[in-house]
């Protein structure tokens, strides 16, 4: 037998960093994975390359930031995907069995599924059929259109009305055990099990807490929206936001949703991200039922957060914490659990693994591995995370953004920067680019995110100095 180390991935949809840990309304939104907590490396500032679904995914897969690897936006059908190695690819080819379970939003050309000959593929095709061979045909009452909503976004500076999922919240009328993560938990429940003489290297990537906000009892009634303590800036923009944030998906999508729907959206979303953490614990359950634990490394993470009405703006697609920092745990058979504040990025992720792995890390990638500091208790040095949104279906709105310790910088090249103190404004409440104290922080964050873009081909002009807070 292989004495290389298995790997189990999971990977959540929306999850906030702040859900670790939480309870609202009297109730612990993540058990499970506070149990995990308890015994990882507990990275408590990380940061996505995209507050996007495939941009965040992709990146997070080769190492490369969106602007290098050629996914810049949701591109479903790969059009601008390069021919990139993901970590799956660099796994199998080492002899490990590599299993896919959950959505597949990863884009490389050839396509993730042509690369690998995988020993489980378990995807949203796969779910579908398990859905129309139980009759699951009516997953949202009142109908689909109920839980969208229409709004005009920015394609290449053309006004577009697109849908996109709104905060209404409903029941999914059948059982819990039927909706998709539920299923597919016991499917990686099943792979972990199987007897197999190879590591193996096991991805889940969960839907939950992905709106539309339609969930199974218990979870649909797990949360009071009555006792939900929203946070003080749920409906308030920043002091001195950009013009342009009103403009862009995520504040259009909060237009007109009251504090009590807030409350609703809330309780919902946190049902959801309680169903998924009930499904992350049947399956460490079965890791540790399946006499794998003992060599096994555990990685959990999400993709981006979600606002929830925090900032006036509703699901990803801005640069806020809600949307762009990510829980992050990592547990190795015989570490000390601690807490590592030092700022980090899904960039880090593929050399991670590849170093847990004990496989070489190739020159070219974007990130770091942080394993020394998960098995040996090494220092991080401080690195800043860079992060890329350039519009959701296509090429739209532009955010680019560096956090390096207490800073935020965010630049719009269509409108005046923003710069957030995030020690003693956590909330991101005051935009600090027009105050003169901080214009030295500004100006070099700036030269460090146009250094940063243009040597990774970012296409975008990073000259717009003329245009100040």
């Amino acid at each position: 037998m292989s004495t290389r180390r298995s790997l189990l991935f999971i990977m959540t949809d929306h999850q906030r960093h702040d859900s670790l840990g939480m309870t609202q309304a009297g109730v612990e939104a993540v058990p499970a994975l506070n149990r995990l907590a308890a015994e990882s490396v507990r990275f408590t500032r990380a940061y996505n390359a995209a507050p996007l679904c495939a941009p965040a995914r992709t990146a997070l897969a080769t190492g490369l930031y969106p602007t290098a690897n050629g996914i810049v936006t949701n591109d479903w059908r790969g059009e601008r995907a390069g021919d990139h190695t993901p970590i799956h690819e660099a796994l199998y080819n080492a002899g490990y069995d590599v299993a896919h379970i959950g959505v597949d939003h990863i884009r490389v050309r050839p396509s993730l599924r042509e690369r690998v000959r995988f020993a489980l593929w378990n995807d949203n095709g796969s779910y579908k059929r398990y859905a129309q061979e139980n009759a699951l045909d009516n997953p949202y009452p009142g109908g689909r259109e109920r839980y969208k909503s229409h709004s005009i976004e920015n394609h290449g500076g053309k006004p577009v009305e697109r849908a996109y999922s709104n905060a209404q919240t409903g029941v999914f009328p059948y059982e819990a055990r039927h909706f998709k993560d539920a299923y597919w938990g016991r499917q990686a429940e099943a792979f972990l099990r199987e007897p197999r003489e190879r590591p193996f290297a096991l991805f889940l990537y969960l839907w939950a807490p992905h709106p539309p906000l339609v969930l199974p009892e218990p979870y649909a009634s797990m949360f009071n929206p009555r006792e939900i303590q929203l946070p003080e800036n749920v409906g308030v923009p920043a002091i001195g936001e950009p013009l342009n944030r009103r403009r862009g998906i995520a504040a259009r999508m909060a237009e007109g949703v009251s504090l009590d729907a807030w409350r609703r959206a809330w309780a919902a979303h946190l049902g959801l991200v309680r169903l998924a953490d009930d499904a992350v614990g049947g399956v460490l359950n079965a890791l540790d039922e399946s006499g794998h634990a003992d060599e096994a490394a555990v990685f959990f993470m999400s993709d981006h957060g979600d606002h929830l009405g925090q900032h006036a703006m509703y699901q990803k697609m801005e640069m806020y914490e809600q949307a762009v920092r990510v829980p992050f745990l990592v547990k190795v058979p015989g570490q000390t659990p601690r807490a590592v504040e030092e700022v980090v990025s899904h960039l880090d992720i593929m050399p991670t693994l590849l170093e847990a792995a004990g496989l070489p890390i190739p020159n070219g990638l974007d990130g770091r591995s942080l394993w020394g500091c998960v098995q040996r208790g090494e220092t991080l040095d401080a690195q800043p995370a860079y992060i890329c949104y350039s519009g959701n279906p296509a090429i739209g709105d532009i955010r680019r953004a560096v956090v390096s310790g207490r800073w935020k910088y965010v630049y719009d090249p269509d409108d005046i920067p923003e710069l957030y103190d995030l020690q003693n404004d956590p909330l991101e409440t005051q935009n600090r680019a027009g105050d003169p104290s901080a214009r030295g922080v500004l100006d070099d964050l700036h030269a460090r995110l146009k250094e940063w873009g243009e040597a990774r081909g970012d296409w975008i002009d990073f000259n717009q100095t003329h245009i100040t807070a």
